[in-house]
């Protein structure tokens, strides 16, 4: 498949271009709560169209969806965003709430690379303790705000609810991986990147 590259896109209009539609279909016939969780995004999208943000989308969703209690699993350094999203998600729902730095592992347990050298202790990122601290707390529906990359995957990986994105981390573009593809001069590194086949060996 290379969907990407496809200028036709004529699934849009109902071509079938795969030999997996009616498995698809089975898929979401097979369990009630995801063919609830199909028919409640085609709802929000098709009632608030470029009305509601995602924060307002995300609150539409959980209601609807009869979610009663969320998790928010969040990086340290975006805990004044993350307060405010609780702050108002609170006003609908039970909120847990779990920093990357819980349980306060240092990295040196791991033998993990630190990012400042010289400290006596560093805390690693504890992607499978913030899982763990939600499943504990029986959420309905996790939400990563600012994990790192591999982080987001672990959390993911681990976590019993359903998990959705409300940011991902990305330091140099103000946590908006887009602005890469947005901006010409970081487009035109993405291109000199891949041309020039650049590859960082990173020895265990």
């Amino acid at each position: 498949m290379n969907c990407a590259s496809c200028k036709g896109k004529v699934c849009y209009k109902g071509k079938d271009c795969t030999e997996i539609a009616e498995d698809a279909k089975e898929a979401y016939k097979a369990d009630a709560e995801v063919l609830k969780s199909l028919r409640v995004s085609a709802h929000i999208e098709s009632r608030y169209y470029m009305k509601k943000n995602r924060i307002e989308e995300l609150i539409l969703y959980a209601k609807e969806m009869g979610y009663k209690k969320l998790g928010v699993a969040f990086c340290i350094g975006l805990e004044k965003e993350a307060k405010i999203i609780c702050d108002i998600l609170s006003q609908y729902f039970a909120v847990s709430s779990v920093c990357c730095k819980v349980c306060g592992i240092d990295k040196s347990y791991f033998e993990l690379e630190p990012l400042h050298e010289g400290a006596e202790v560093e805390a690693m990122c504890n992607p499978i303790g913030q899982a763990i601290t939600l499943n504990t707390e029986k959420t309905d529906l996790n939400i990563i705000l600012g994990l790192c990359i591999g982080h987001d995957i672990l959390f993911t990986k681990y976590s019993e609810a359903p998990v959705t994105t409300i940011a991902v981390k990305d330091r140099v573009l103000a946590h908006n991986p887009l602005g890469a593809i947005y901006s010409g001069y970081h487009l035109k590194k993405l291109r000199e990147y891949a041309q020039n086949q650049v590859q960082e060996v990173i020895k265990w």
